[in-house]
């Protein structure tokens, strides 16, 4: 395959994730990185326009996720700001691939021939990324606690992957693991696993036992009224994408200490999370 990579803007995944590439005998072309220093150690091209990166490949790479704002592309190494539209106008014919892409970029493509490839919609990836992201929240509830999670009352609310994975650690170091769930087959897998098994209706009676309560829903479960049955000192950690699970304005003035943890994978573990990267790009190089 071709062995032409250009790589734009990114955190320090994807600098990691460029030495790995590198290293493998890839061609690499960067842009919108310059503040990355080690990046200047290896045989990488660094080019000054987004016109030059793109024109260098036919394979992009942009940020995990793509933006944060839904305006501009992340370039935490950089101080240039690419626009999603500008980025649109500049990915013709090409296969450009990222994580977390919005509808916000599709709207500028138009008729635009782009193969776009969402990283984070590939089950490998979204499975190997849930360990860092269950390892970000067990760091977070120790650093934020009082309390030692051996001996903790934890509620995971949602039980799909990141919440299987997130009980079972909290579980391994002692904590006294409860697991909220909609469906029965997952109480009754809860209840397999040797969790307490917490169903959506019955919520409410157990919130106010809860030391630490970490969410993985992407909606609003602890509102204003459930708010009002949580412990002053417990600790709320929600790992949902926007609008997340928790009402943060409430809870706020409730004085409840709460944590929105996004993008855990790049924050705690940016070398492992780029090597699970290089592993999804591979299986993506052999299928195009």
């Amino acid at each position: 395959m071709e062995k032409k990579i250009s790589v734009i803007g990114g955190d320090l995944r994807i600098v990691k994730l460029v030495e790995m590439l590198t290293k493998d005998g890839f061609d690499i072309t960067t842009y919108a990185l310059e503040k990355a220093e080690f990046l200047k150690k290896i045989d990488v091209k660094e080019v000054s326009s987004l016109e030059e990166a793109v024109n260098a490949s036919d394979i992009i790479i942009g940020p995990i996720p793509l933006s944060s704002n839904n305006v501009e592309i992340n370039t935490p190494f950089s101080d240039v700001k690419i626009t999603l539209e500008e980025l649109a106008n500049n990915i013709e014919g090409k296969k450009f691939i990222a994580g977390s892409i919005k509808q916000d970029l599709y709207k500028y493509l138009d008729n635009k021939t782009v193969e776009i490839i969402d990283l984070l919609n590939r089950e490998e990836l979204t499975v190997l990324n849930t360990i860092s992201t269950a390892e970000g929240a067990i760091q977070i509830a120790m650093e934020e606690s009082t309390r030692t999670i051996h001996g903790s009352n934890v509620l995971v609310l949602g039980f799909g992957r990141v919440g299987k994975i997130l009980a079972n650690m909290l579980n391994g170091i002692g904590a006294n693991v409860y697991c909220e769930a909609r469906k029965n087959v997952d109480l009754a897998w809860i209840k397999a696993y040797g969790y307490t098994p917490v169903h959506l209706n019955e919520l409410n009676d157990y919130l106010g036992k809860m030391d630490i309560i970490i969410n993985t829903i992407p909606k609003v479960i602890l509102d204003k009224q459930r708010l009002e049955l949580v412990k002053s000192e417990a600790i709320l950690i929600d790992l949902a994408s926007n609008p997340g699970g928790i009402d943060r304005n409430e809870s706020k003035k409730k004085g409840i200490k709460t944590i929105w943890a996004l993008s855990l994978p790049g924050k705690v573990a940016p070398l492992t999370s780029a090597e699970f990267i290089k592993e999804t790009l591979y299986n993506i190089f052999k299928e195009i």
